[in-house]
């Protein structure tokens, strides 16, 4: 028989990606998601269940029966109505809830260099998350994705938004930092063969690309014909502009913290390569609608009913 999946936020950025393989594989996919209501061509082809975290024996009870857990649940930045610190304990009660249902193996989505001695909760908080689902005991595999590109992602297409619509481009510091970009698809790919591995196994998932950050803006505004100077600036400063990006598009546009990690060298790896996209074939297949629009991260979580192709 084959093993029946749970999938956390299957209608989501990265879970849409890793349903739908499993679901071209043939898989039983279940989700638990906290918008079940959200549109998606494969949403007849899921169970979908909420990923309510009130109750340890309640997740349990939705997870049981299913052979993997692959678990994309995360938020990007402290709000009002979640927090990193709500992040990291809700996904502690699903590891919970995942060993008492008999799940045999998780398939976790962590990040490029995280560390419980970080001063950034983001890393800190993914650190403390590895520690956890270790204590479980049960087999996983760890991936650590740096910057997720494709399909509707936040990072890249913003960064070419911004190259469409002012004559410069502000990198903090020198931005010769790096970064190491995978495409969402190749992330699904690689969730899905760890499924079937065995023991635990951490991963970087990285692309063939490897880049300064100032390198992938230029990159980027030649690939869409909008090259601009690149000029560096404080950090503050920086963090300020994107304030004021932000309240425009009520939205959060960049926060402190992803400045920080960025700078630090938090995104930048030199593990072998796990996907196959490049990012600049990819940009060049796109040129034309990359960063036409702006991708808001607070518009997908107001709204909770439409796909993520629409917002």
């Amino acid at each position: 028989m084959m093993p029946r999946y749970a999938v956390t936020g299957a209608f989501g950025y990265s879970g849409q990606h890793i349903a739908r393989g499993l679901l071209e594989r043939g898989y039983q996919v279940t989700t638990l998601t906290n918008s079940p209501k959200r549109s998606c061509d494969f949403a007849h082809q899921v169970h979908i269940l909420p990923l309510s975290f009130q109750s340890v024996d309640e997740l349990a009870g939705s997870l049981r029966g299913a052979q993997v857990l692959i678990n994309t649940y995360w938020v990007r930045f402290d709000h009002s109505t979640f927090t990193h610190r709500q992040a990291v304990e809700n996904t502690r009660t699903l590891f919970q809830a995942a060993r008492k249902a008999g799940v045999e193996r998780i398939v976790h989505v962590s990040i490029t260099h995280p560390s419980q001695d970080s001063p950034l909760p983001y890393f800190s908080g993914k650190a403390e998350l590895e520690v956890a689902l270790h204590d479980t005991g049960i087999p996983y595999s760890i991936l650590r994705p740096a910057v997720l590109f494709g399909g509707n992602d936040i990072l890249v297409n913003n960064i070419a938004w911004t190259l469409r619509r002012f004559p410069f481009f502000g990198v903090m510091g020198d931005g010769n930092y790096g970064i190491r970009p995978i495409h969402v698809s190749d992330l699904a790919t690689l969730a899905l063969e760890e499924s079937c591995c065995t023991g635990q196994r951490v991963v970087d998932a990285v692309g063939p690309e490897s880049f300064t950050f100032r390198e992938l803006v230029a990159t980027l505004g030649r690939i869409i014909g909008r090259p601009r100077p690149i000029v560096s600036i404080p950090p503050m400063i920086g963090l300020l502009v994107a304030k004021l990006v932000g309240l425009y598009q009520r939205d959060v546009f960049l926060t402190k913290q992803e400045i920080f990690g960025l700078m630090s060298g938090h995104l930048a790896s030199d593990a072998p390569t796990t996907g196959t996209i490049k990012l600049t074939d990819w940009a060049g297949r796109h040129a034309d609608t990359l960063g036409r629009r702006y991708a808001s991260e607070l518009s997908r979580r107001r709204n909770s009913l439409a796909s993520y192709d629409r917002l």
